[in-house]
């Protein structure tokens, strides 16, 4: 009887398998991306973005650049952060910490604001814990990396990222929770660690960003756009911008009339 040698020496590598699977993955969260509804609104969070020309673009729907849609590898780590925001709010239950993060019919917690064309969803609220601080408070998470984690440790959330900061004002204002500091919490996508800052109530900065939503809001009407954030188009502040094709075309003044309705209008 002749008996087969078997052979357990991997196969000769006929490329790297990762070049096979990602494609396959992206494809399919880029189309599930493009299944889910657009907002009919100026979504809160982003408020504190220096470019209200960007925000206005957003809320009209208006088509990005080529090339500009979120790729397959840009929805990852939008997930990841999500997933750390799960985290984050199960460390802190198991900590004693009562977090509410939806009501009683199970939505989350939010607000709207102009007739619902402004709204905002907030991360969590802070009723009671282990540490002896004025209850309740808004709670805000995001997830960063190493290099930025240690930016927010330095610097603190209004200068590390004060479109974050922008956030946290306007959704205490909105939320009516301004009387005690707000929780800010980033978590470092590489290490895991923690960071932690209470963020007191900022009446004059939220005031500003919640007039600059309106205004926005009534460009619009007025079929007008807002102005630019910078003189040129190779700006930091404009160089990476899904619009700035759009934004700086030679002939983009003279079309705005027919582009400046929203497309759900």
């Amino acid at each position: 009887m002749v008996v087969d040698e078997l052979d357990f020496n991997p196969p000769e590598n006929k490329g790297d398998v990762s070049d096979i699977v990602v494609p396959i993955i992206d494809k399919a969260l880029v189309a599930a991306n493009k299944r889910e509804p657009e907002r009919n609104y100026l979504g809160a969070s982003s408020l504190g973005e220096p470019c209200k020309r960007k925000l206005q673009y957003r809320y009209m729907k208006t088509e990005k650049d080529e090339g500009k849609d979120f790729d397959g590898k840009t929805l990852r780590i939008f997930q990841v952060g999500h997933n750390f925001e799960e985290l984050g709010i199960a460390w802190l239950v198991q900590a004693d910490f009562n977090v509410l993060t939806h009501d009683k019919q199970g939505r989350q917690f939010g607000f709207d604001t102009a007739e619902g064309e402004i709204q905002g969803h907030v991360d969590g609220i802070i009723t009671d814990g282990p540490v002896a601080w004025e209850y309740p408070f808004l709670w805000e998470c995001k997830s960063a990396n190493d290099r930025k984690f240690k930016e927010f440790q330095s610097k603190g959330v209004e200068s590390a990222n004060p479109v974050y900061y922008a956030q946290v004002l306007i959704y205490q204002a909105y939320m009516g929770l301004t009387a005690n500091p707000a929780l800010f919490t980033v978590i470092n996508k590489n290490t895991q660690e923690m960071y932690f800052e209470k963020v007191p109530f900022n009446a004059k900065v939220a005031q500003r960003v919640s007039d600059s939503a309106v205004n926005i809001l009534k460009a619009v009407q007025n079929n007008e756009l807002m102005p630019r954030v910078a003189a040129k188009s190779d700006s930091f502040l404009c160089k990476w911008c899904e619009f700035r094709k759009k934004c700086w075309d030679d002939n983009d003044e003279g079309k705005k009339q027919s582009r400046l309705q929203p497309s759900w209008s």
